[in-house]
């Protein structure tokens, strides 16, 4: 008698383990090179911290452990929307936090790009001013980083790993250096600066802002890929935060103290600071190491965030909103590779378009500002499910309290309307504010519109459940 051996089917690994959640937290939050982009528009910025810490980073935490203890799984924020206010509302928050990050993404290549640029030394200081250069640089990132994220997050993770450490002691590189500028030649920031009234570019980055501090939710999008979840994600949630928001404040903080306002560059800031602090105390020696380790975490956040995001329409792809092929899984390292590479595509045709018209520094604002709009549309749904759940559910399966609900719901919900709002106005160093404007709105406009389409449209080809293709386990979502 013969049996016949059934291949095994790809599934998803729970690869991720409690640090590794706690680095992935840090690596996906801590941008040190937003915080140039927010600083020069002055002291004021640091009340922006903690207001957005307090009335939005907080909420955020609350939101994350609440939903990803009620419906944990594949998917994330997709999986939470969906839940609660159905299945349009559901891919639209998904859709608009996938689109997000084909901006996101290339501006964190071109930060990465200002960065290792600067370790090499003054010659090529400059060479990220050069459109066809930068360009091409950031297709070879992109693609080497996707590949990366392909063979899987065993060993992809560690790329977030080491970019979370990097970014980690970076930060406290930048402070130490701060701290010990102040203690020898005095504080250049006065209280006086922390108090002139807002301007126009304050308002642009407050939205700036609250973007820098999203990705608590990245984690729970590979739900079926961490370990114990329910104690591991609020575990990391905790230490993630706790450690960003401390990085935030006291970057800001010494970038404010080394630099100048009107000298401080969106793209190679913090090197510029590390420089200039490193000259006063006589260790030159230190820009080239600090600008190589910041690079290597700018790269792990990158890896984070394509990776991360690429769940979306993985997961979408099999409810058949999204075409089914973006459901695979890789049939050797069990990873969604048709979605990391789609994304990686559309990425990159969006980068080729954002240098049409537009110097290199003003092709990173739009994006990043563009980013910031379709990020915190999901951020609505987030925390509005939290004042519906605190008022319409009992609490038998509740994290906390329905007060503690509300409070963090209507927060966070008020804050993140300011933020996208506000994400419209043109930055001050943008020359061409039509220009601006115009492609903020078509591209928002666009991106929405296409949501419509694919929903409405392409999904209505859906008539009933689907068999999951890869063989995917996915708890709570088919």
């Amino acid at each position: 008698m013969t049996t016949t051996q059934q291949p095994e089917q790809a599934h998803l690994k729970r690869v991720l383990g409690r640090w590794d959640l706690v680095l992935l937290f840090v690596v996906a939050i801590v941008n040190l090179n937003v915080v140039p982009a927010v600083s020069a528009s002055g002291g004021m910025t640091v009340w922006l911290w903690l207001i957005s810490l307090l009335f939005f980073f907080w909420p955020q935490g609350i939101a994350v452990v609440e939903l990803s203890h009620r419906y944990p799984g594949e998917g994330g924020i997709y999986l939470w929307t969906k839940k609660v206010f159905g299945d349009f509302h559901g891919f639209l928050s998904g859709w608009c936090y996938w689109t997000n990050n084909i901006f996101y993404v290339p501006t964190v290549v071109l930060i990465f790009l200002g960065i290792a640029v600067f370790a090499a030394g003054p010659k090529t200081v400059g060479l990220p001013n050069n459109p066809l250069f930068t360009f091409l640089s950031a297709l070879i990132l992109l693609i080497l980083l996707a590949f990366l994220s392909v063979v899987g997050l065993g060993v992809g993770k560690w790329v977030n790993n080491i970019g979370g450490i990097g970014t980690a002691l970076a930060s406290l590189i930048l402070i130490g250096l701060g701290i010990t500028v102040t203690q020898r030649f005095g504080m250049n920031l006065r209280l006086h600066d922390m108090r002139n009234p807002f301007d126009l570019g304050l308002l642009s980055a407050f939205g700036v802002v609250c973007f820098a501090l999203v990705g608590l939710e990245l984690a729970s999008i590979m739900g079926d890929e961490i370990q114990d979840p329910q104690k591991t994600v609020p575990f990391a949630v905790a230490w993630g935060g706790v450690i960003s928001g401390i990085s935030y404040i006291g970057c800001t903080l010494t970038l404010l103290i080394a630099v100048p306002r009107a000298e401080i560059s969106a793209l190679q800031g913090i090197p510029q600071a590390v420089s200039r602090m490193s000259d006063k105390v006589g260790l030159r020696w230190l820009i080239s190491p600090f600008a190589v380790m910041l690079a290597i975490s700018i790269a792990g956040i990158a890896s984070a965030w394509l990776s991360g995001s690429a769940r979306i329409p993985f997961v979408a792809g099999l409810d058949s909103y999204l075409p089914r092929a973006l459901g695979k899984l890789h049939p050797k390292f069990s990873t969604p590779y048709v979605a990391l590479y789609v994304q990686t595509a559309i990425s990159i045709i969006f980068l080729a378009m954002s240098f049409i018209g537009a110097q290199v520094k003003e092709a990173f604002q739009t994006l990043l500002n563009l980013a910031v709009v379709l990020q915190l549309v999901p951020f609505l749904y987030l925390f509005a499910a939290l004042i519906r759940l605190a008022s319409t559910d009992s609490r038998e399966n509740s994290h906390y309290s329905p007060a503690a609900l509300r409070i963090a719901g209507a927060s966070g919900f008020v804050v993140t309307c300011l933020g996208m709002a506000l994400a419209f106005f043109p930055p001050p160093n943008i020359t061409s504010k039509l220009a601006f404007e115009l492609k903020m709105w078509a591209g928002t406009l666009a991106l929405l519109l296409l949501a419509g389409f694919f929903f409405f449209v392409y999904g209505n080809r859906k008539t009933g459940p689907q068999d999951n293709p890869s063989g995917a386990k996915l708890t709570e979502i088919l």
